[in-house]
């Protein structure tokens, strides 16, 4: 069951939700949903998802994945939609969410410190996880309680 995110605004931005997809788990997917971050003059200046629930694949993956568009970047854009998903998610009963980042990602580094989130470990990306067939093969681990 999905929640509407009309709710999913402060004062500077707003979540506009683009699509949702439901659990697929022969792939070990949860279900998720996909915003575009916007400016409250409708100007899209990133993107966000939510993955509700928690398996292997969000402690390493994150339940929270997040881009801001170059010419937007340094307006902390990201950690202020982080903290709107936050809402989205307690709505389906979390306690706590992850977003994890590849160790030399600076800039999510300190998105996730901003909102608030505390560094659990460097962990390892397992080989069966499609990050890996990325070149991935260390995140940092981030806990956000809700």
């Amino acid at each position: 069951m999905f929640f509407d995110g009309d709710d999913l605004r402060d004062g500077e931005i707003f979540l506009r939700l683009k699509s949702t997809c439901e659990a697929r788990p022969e792939k070990r997917w949860l279900p998720a949903y996909y915003f575009d971050i916007c400016l409250v003059d409708g100007t899209s200046v990133g993107y966000c998802d939510l993955r509700i629930g928690h398996n292997d694949k969000t402690y390493v993956g994150g339940n929270i994945g997040y881009g801001v568009h170059e010419p937007y970047r340094g307006h902390h854009y990201a950690a202020k939609a982080c903290q709107l998903l936050f809402r989205q998610a307690r709505k389906h009963g979390m306690d706590h969410v992850y977003i994890t980042c590849v160790p030399d990602n600076a800039p999510s580094a300190r998105t996730c410190e901003l909102a608030g989130g505390i560094l659990i470990e460097v962990a390892d990306v397992p080989r069966d996880n499609e990050m890996y067939l990325e070149g991935k093969r260390k995140v940092r681990v981030y806990r956000f309680e809700l």
